[in-house]
């Protein structure tokens, strides 16, 4: 099996046993998660924090997102351009959204956006990870694409791109493509993970 079949059959794997998870089983880890982000200082302190809408059984930002209002720190969803790159657009419970080409939901006609450069933090959903920052996405490509221009730069920098996963989601080495952008950190229900420390490194939720 060549490589891409084996990322295509990797990603089913991880997509099916995330899709089984219960209510319950979902809820806990969305707790899980907050304890783990309240490690990161950036989490109670930068001003523009992106995210994303859950879905298809992906860990919920649910308890993670009402903390920033409270803050008055700003919550931005992504929007997908005519040119396949991302925008993000500020969301707050109760603002309208409708799905996008994915069936995802998006803001409705936002009357401001901002570029992946104007963000401080963003959390990136994820299928599969690494130790190494390495991340199995869904093969579409927006988020290297978008955020490409990190790779000229000294990481970690803004903005610091934190992967969000179930645990069970962590795989031993993932190969790298040439156009994939690293994350820094990766927040589970169980451990906020450093991809820039030691190999291993990692702080127990």
């Amino acid at each position: 099996m060549d490589a891409p079949a084996q990322r295509r059959e990797l990603r089913q794997q991880l997509a099916e046993r995330r899709r089984a998870l219960t209510p319950l089983e979902r809820i806990t880890a969305a707790q899980g998660l907050r304890r783990t982000l309240e490690q990161l200082p950036e989490y109670f302190t930068d001003a523009r924090v992106a995210g994303y809408w859950a879905s298809n059984g992906e860990l919920p930002l649910n308890v993670v997102i009402p903390p920033l209002a409270a803050r008055e720190q700003q919550f931005l969803l992504p929007v997908i351009g005519t040119d396949r790159q991302l925008r993000f657009a500020p969301w707050q419970a109760g603002d309208a959204v409708q799905p996008n080409r994915h069936g995802i939901p998006e803001p409705v006609a936002p009357a401001t956006w901002f570029a992946p450069f104007q963000l401080d933090l963003v959390l990136v959903p994820l299928l599969g990870f690494d130790r190494r920052g390495h991340r199995l996405g869904y093969g579409g490509g927006y988020y290297d694409r978008s955020f490409a221009f990190l790779k000229d730069q000294v990481r970690p920098t803004e903005p610091l791109l934190v992967g969000i996963g179930y645990a069970f989601q962590e795989l031993d080495a993932i190969d790298a493509e040439p156009w994939d952008v690293a994350l820094d950190f990766i927040a589970t229900e169980r451990e906020l993970i450093d991809c820039n420390g030691e190999p291993d490194s990692k702080v127990s939720a």
